[in-house]
């Protein structure tokens, strides 16, 4: 879907958004219902397939109806056994026992993490691979290193490219390091109601378990006063959002016309300007720099209502983190996705970098020639000579791939 306020939102597809979060709840309930029924503690007749009772087209009269109590599975329940009493009574009765409305959101919200993670992850294998090939490529290809705006020694743009991999790879680790839990605790986190409905505790726990097992989640006690799961989630998220705001900074930068060493992919009716024909902005690092801009305090968000949860249910905060998730997920999707392009048909010209290195040589070899004088050794007046370890630093990062690829076989 397009957003007016968040320009290529498209590209996150069906990423945490109101339609695929609503279905998302009904599949909690649904596995819920028939662990039930599979575990003898629902009547047979309970048994029940809730995929496809609920469609896009009751999202407005969910929402519209969940101010009443506060949050969206209440009148989620409610169609959903207005929907089912006509031909399976047992199943509307049977429907959400030993459940709270945060089991279902929760469970929900993770679910369609997890789900955004997978989508984050595949973008950023593609610009992982791109960053790779460009580290390879212009390993030796010199430019000029900037400290504080001002030029600084030579380096090299595979060492650049070197720097941007390792914040992707960094950000990566921590997105694949994920762990993604079920949440079942009943109204208070005991579990309460799910032992009486089950006979014992063991039986109840069985449930649980059941139903992680179906979802794919891991198996957990109940964590709802504990909000780790989702900060962990949102901080692996915002580790993303840096690692590439920073690659589009410098992107912004060497694209200024008067450095012109990098340029965006070149598409047709992109990067223009409603008033300047000669403009050809590089739109893609803006919008991925947005990001980066917007991710930390959605974060700031989610840790504020974690710090502030109180009692069992806490009463505001756990109410905040849905949008705040939604926004930090769809918002990493898109910019995931923008980079990926990005690298994949980032322009450098090499010869526009190295005719700047030549024309300042003597200034990017200053600190060489200091150390010289120290050493009573000859100075190099070639910035080529003067690359240190960069091409050491490249190989080390390079190796990172090469060791998830060794490890994927």
């Amino acid at each position: 879907m397009a957003d007016l306020f968040w320009p290529g939102d498209e590209r996150a597809a069906l990423a945490f958004d109101p339609g695929s979060f609503l279905e998302t709840m009904v599949e909690v309930e649904d596995v819920w219902l028939n662990v039930l029924v599979e575990a003898g503690v629902a009547p047979a007749g309970a048994r029940a397939d809730l995929d496809g009772l609920v469609s896009g087209a009751d999202l407005e009269r969910v929402a519209g109806a969940a101010e009443a109590s506060g949050n969206p599975v209440v009148p989620l329940l409610s169609l959903l056994r207005e929907r089912l009493a006509p031909t399976n009574a047992e199943a509307a009765t049977w429907l959400h026992r030993g459940l709270t409305s945060q089991d279902v959101l929760d469970t929900a919200v993770v679910l369609c993490g997890r789900a955004t993670t997978a989508l984050v992850l595949s973008h950023l294998d593609r610009s992982v691979s791109a960053l790779e090939r460009l580290a390879r490529r212009h390993r030796d290809d010199v430019m000029a290193g900037r400290t504080l705006t001002q030029h600084a020694v030579p380096i090299t743009f595979g060492l650049k490219a070197a720097h941007w991999l390792q914040g992707l790879l960094d950000a990566r680790d921590d997105l694949r390091a994920l762990r993604f839990p079920v949440q079942v605790g009943g109204a208070a986190g005991t579990l309460a109601a799910t032992v009486e409905l089950a006979g014992d505790v063991d039986a109840a726990q069985f449930l649980v378990a059941e139903t992680a097992r179906i979802l794919h989640l891991d198996n957990a006690s109940p964590w709802h006063t504990t909000r780790t799961p989702l900060t962990r989630y949102a901080d692996a998220l915002v580790h993303a959002t840096d690692a590439m705001g920073h690659l589009a900074n410098d992107v912004l930068l060497l694209a200024r016309p008067e450095i012109a060493e990098l340029a965006e992919p070149a598409v047709d009716g992109r990067g223009g300007s409603s008033t300047m024909p000669q403009k050809a902005n590089p739109v893609l690092s803006v919008l991925i720099r947005r990001a980066a801009f917007a991710a930390p305090g959605l974060n700031a968000q989610l840790h504020l209502a974690a710090a502030a949860t109180v009692d069992e249910r806490p009463d505001g905060s756990w109410h905040t983190e849905w949008s705040a998730l939604a926004a930090l997920s769809r918002h990493t999707v898109t910019a995931a996705s923008q980079t990926a392009e990005l690298l994949e048909g980032l322009h450098v010209d090499t010869a526009r970098m190295a005719a700047l290195v030549k024309q300042h040589g003597s200034a990017f070899t200053a600190e060489q020639r200091s150390i010289a004088e120290l050493l009573d050794r000859e100075a190099t007046s070639d910035p080529r000579h003067y690359l240190g370890a960069a091409g050491e630093i490249i190989d080390e990062v390079l190796s990172r791939t090469d060791d998830h690829d060794q490890e994927e076989q």
